[in-house]
């Protein structure tokens, strides 16, 4: 079960999905960033996020889920999403989900991450980019990490610098978003600035391949192995 707070990021409500695992903690965090399926109309309606979020939850994280894409009506389109998405506006989201979750009393503010897949994945790299106080960084297959995303605003790739944890990165190497050279130049990146990182780059699986609602791109063993060592990872850096 998850319940739902409603906050104001510049004068746009922000709503932001908790979900809690079982006892009174305090427990380590964990802000999922959401990837932007066609279709999509917002969390309520997007089934991989929610069901992802369930299984941090059971493993003992406490996971916020900001809805980024408030800035805009819920019924406009995926296309606008993409063109107008703003990384400075995506930043403030972060740091008042980070806030929140940090805020709350069953939470250890000291112990939160951030996770990501697709365009949540860029969207994981950019959050750690900008909240220094993150323990843990994951993404999955996330692209477009070498573009600039609004206006005067640096390709998020040029921020490694400012990563102050271990980023895990989770890639298929049929994939041409990021490509497994995209994912070479972000290593190369994590590693001229000194972040400690551990990349996983899969054979036979493309974007997506944790999409269990996609039978397209879904690799369920591929998967299963993804999710055994990111929760493995966030588990030995949010202790």
């Amino acid at each position: 079960m998850h319940n739902i707070q409603t906050i104001t990021v510049n004068d746009s409500e922000m709503e932001v999905f908790f979900f809690l695992p079982d006892g009174p903690g305090p427990h380590p965090g964990i802000i999922l960033a959401q990837h932007i399926p066609v279709g999509h109309t917002g969390i309520e309606n997007d089934v991989f996020t929610l069901k992802a979020a369930e299984r941090y939850a059971q493993n003992g994280f406490a996971v916020a889920v900001p809805f980024i894409f408030h800035w805009w009506p819920k019924a406009e389109t995926i296309e606008l999403k993409r063109e107008a998405f703003r990384d400075d506006w995506t930043a403030l989201d972060l740091r008042a989900t980070f806030d929140l979750l940090a805020g709350r009393d069953q939470v250890d503010s000291a112990r939160i991450g951030i996770v990501g897949h697709c365009w949540g994945g860029r969207v994981s790299w950019l959050g750690a980019c900008h909240i220094p106080e993150l323990a843990a960084c994951a993404m999955f297959y996330g692209g477009r990490v070498k573009l600039p995303m609004g206006p005067d605003t640096p390709p998020a790739i040029d921020l490694a610098g400012n990563i102050n944890c271990p980023v895990a990165g989770f890639f298929g190497n049929e994939d041409q978003n990021p490509s497994p050279e995209d994912v070479d130049g972000m290593a190369r990146a994590l590693t001229a600035a000194g972040v400690h990182h551990e990349f996983h780059q899969y054979d036979n699986a493309g974007h997506g391949f944790q999409m269990f609602d996609n039978p397209e791109r879904y690799r369920e063993q591929v998967s299963e192995d993804a999710w055994e060592k990111v929760l493995a990872f966030m588990g030995k850096n949010l202790v």
